[in-house]
């Protein structure tokens, strides 16, 4: 029998994955096998003899289960960037079986009885911050599964979660299946009238990835679609595009998401009201800043109103511009884009033709970097010959100030059929300090158009915006320094969590670092003064569409969980009259329609939790201005309070408090309204 590199030690450097050995085949022995592992650990934790204390109870917790956890996020690294379809069917299989054994650790009631008995007895136990907060979480983790239950409780609350498992998983697979079947081939002149020597470069590599070499594909990815619609003067294909685009999981077939998404919703409502909440929404927003839906409700009003009359306003110029073309249309969503393009090249003297030469991935990728090694001093080193999951995936060392070892960062920047949609950041390994210092491995996984081979890759300014946004999460997790991995770098309230990545797009805009970065593909030369002005005096340009297709998405989210009987509707029809509730114009689409929002039902990650971009929004408009009162955005002593207090601080304060600490008072709404251009 080969060995399963899946449970041998990774002798591989810096101990990532060793991913030329891995096999698909590998995980399900994997699988069982840590599973097993980790139960025999925590059993023995609950059934030792010895009066609970920290060490034995909570930190034993900690240490527990570590092989399962490199398995498991492996694997679903591997299932996000770069599935296939034994890996889908394994993950099929393994999600209930990993939730029943997630049920099983957290319904234990010896195990619970110990952490209940430490936690009754906080006050006396001698714990400093980060203990008491690893307590207080494991606390709240028990109690929310359902370990407070009677035994009819507990069985059902398990039953749920193997079931919501099984969902989630069906529901990405689905989008993931919808999204690679798509593919719009431009056959004639006439399909690629309008088109940029960009986007057709992108398209020409897509199409040679696919087997249609010599032709152009328009894909789903947001890099493709977008300037598509952006750019295509053919009003028909941009129709087909954008309603291929929005279709998402609802086609007929079995990739259909409605029942997916109801039978997700009732579980949800019903998990809450086995453990006293009224509803799903009530339960889920009590363990963050939010507190309430009722706070979640009024933050999004307050925005939805101001954004909701501007995109009407826009509206009106994109009609205007329409006709002056001999176009008497109504704006439709296909339209939008095409419009803004042009209403932006009127009022700014400004389209994405001219500024994506000056945006090229390995730049915008230094510009992140160097804007890192000027906040927090780290800096970084590429690495050539390491294993890794695509060859697309690039691998850098990260070092502190003195050179020493800080983590692995991995960029994944390339749309693949293989790859989920949208752009995130994981982590392979935490870091903690419980078995020594344990370094950081973190991932950026992005979806942007490939350039043709030996070309260099162009963003728009939203893709160097979103790889800005990624690698902030990326710094929260790689500056991480904390002691226990409950509470290490991103595991921080949910409405909080998009502090550091929002906050790091900020340096984006900023002439100091544009200047410096946004060079030419060909030339080198740095982008034009005055083209850098126009792009910064175009920083709020179609920001009530953009805050309009966003906001709906969080409300729906919301109400969507506060629903009592949700099995019960239709979810076409519902979406149709909630929009219509809150005034939603017509030529705009929710930012992620409900059948494929992968935020709110591949996961409950961001389920009644959508709103957090935006609450975390607030936060980092007002942080911001700590570095522009500082009169320096690279202030010294402002980014040594932001890294004490935000980037590597992982869990361990209260996020209120730790906000606090680091700007001096509490966040204002009003630097958010002025950021989007709704305030003066």
């Amino acid at each position: 029998m080969t060995t399963n590199p899946l449970l041998t030690d990774w002798t591989t450097p810096f101990e990532l994955p060793p991913f030329d050995n891995i096999k698909p085949e590998h995980f399900e022995e994997a699988f069982e096998t840590a599973m097993a592992e980790a139960k025999a650990e925590s059993d023995e934790i609950a059934e030792q003899s010895d009066r609970p204390d920290f060490g034995n109870t909570i930190a034993a917790l900690e240490k527990s289960g570590e092989r399962l956890t490199k398995v498991a996020r492996t694997f679903f690294n591997l299932t996000s960037a770069d599935t296939n379809e034994t890996l889908q069917q394994i993950e099929r299989d393994i999600a209930p079986k990993l939730a029943r054994h997630s049920s099983d650790m957290l319904l234990n009631e010896k195990l619970f009885e110990r952490i209940a008995e430490l936690w009754n007895q906080r006050e006396t136990l001698g714990l400093n911050t980060e203990d008491a907060k690893v307590l207080e979480r494991y606390h709240m983790m028990f109690q929310r599964a359902g370990a407070g239950l009677d035994e009819n409780g507990k069985s059902r609350i398990a039953e749920i979660s193997q079931r919501l498992a099984t969902l989630g998983t069906q529901f990405s697979q689905n989008i993931l299946r919808d999204e690679s079947d798509y593919q719009l081939v431009l056959e004639t002149e006439e399909d690629r009238a309008g088109l940029p020597d960009f986007l057709l470069t992108a398209a020409a590599e897509a199409a040679r990835e696919r087997g249609h070499d010599g032709k152009h594909v328009i894909t789903l990815s947001r890099s493709s679609i977008e300037p598509f619609l952006q750019f295509s003067t053919n009003r028909r294909l941009r129709e087909e595009a954008f309603n291929a685009w929005s279709a998402r999981g609802e086609l007929e077939g079995e990739t259909n998401n409605a029942k997916i998404i109801t039978e997700t919703l009732a579980l949800r409502s019903e998990k809450a009201k086995l453990l006293g909440f009224e509803n799903f929404a009530a339960f889920k927003l009590d363990d963050t800043m939010a507190k309430t839906p009722d706070n979640v409700r009024d933050l999004l009003t307050k925005v939805w109103e101001p954004a909701a009359a501007q995109a009407r306003a826009e509206e009106q110029k994109l009609s205007k511009m329409a006709a002056n073309d001999g176009e008497n249309h109504t704006i439709e969503a296909w339209d939008w884009r095409f419009y803004s393009e042009k209403v932006r090249k009127e009022e700014h003297d400004l389209d994405e033709t001219e500024l994506k030469p000056y945006l090229q991935l390995d730049s915008m990728i230094q510009a992140a970097f160097d804007t890192a090694t000027r906040l927090f001093g780290v800096t970084f080193r590429e690495l050539d010959d390491i294993p890794v999951y695509h060859p697309d995936v690039r691998v850098f060392e990260v070092l502190d100030p003195s050179g020493q070892h800080v983590g692995l960062f991995l960029g994944d920047y390339f749309a693949r059929p293989s790859k989920r949609s949208g752009a995130w950041m994981s982590g392979f390994r935490s870091q903690h300090k419980l078995n020594g210092n344990v370094a950081p491995i973190i991932v950026n996984v992005m979806n942007f158009s490939k350039g043709a081979p030996g070309e260099a890759t162009l963003l728009t300014f939203d893709d160097a915006r979103t790889l800005f946004h990624e690698f902030g999460h990326g710094l929260h997790g790689l500056l991480s320094d904390v002691t226990y991995p409950m509470i290490s770098g991103t595991s921080v309230a949910r409405d909080f969590v998009e502090l550091p990545s929002q906050l790091y797009e900020h340096w984006l805009s900023e002439p100091e670092v544009l200047s410096k970065f946004a060079t030419h593909y060909k030339t080198g030369e740095k982008m034009p003064t005055d083209l850098l002005d126009k792009l910064l005096a175009a920083a709020n340009f179609n920001q009530g569409f953009a805050t309009v297709e966003y906001t709906a998405s969080a409300l729906i989210d919301l109400e969507l969980h506060l629903l009592d009987s949700p099995d019960e509707i239709d979810i076409a029809a519902y979406e149709k009259a909630e929009l219509g509730k809150i005034g939603m114009p017509d030529a705009i689409t929710m930012r992620h329609r409900i059948p494929h929002f992968q935020h709110v039902f591949s996961g409950d990650g961001y389920s009644a939790g959508y709103y957090s971009y935006m609450w975390s929004e607030v936060m980092d408009a007002d942080a911001f201005g700590a570095f522009k009162e500082a009169g320096d955005i690279f202030d010294k002593e402002t980014a040594d309070r932001l890294l004490t207090h935000i980037y590597s601080a992982g869990g361990r304060p209260d996020p209120e408090e730790t906000y606090k600490a680091f700007r001096g008072r509490a966040p204002k709404i009003d630097a958010l309204l002025k950021k989007r251009g709704f305030a003066a």
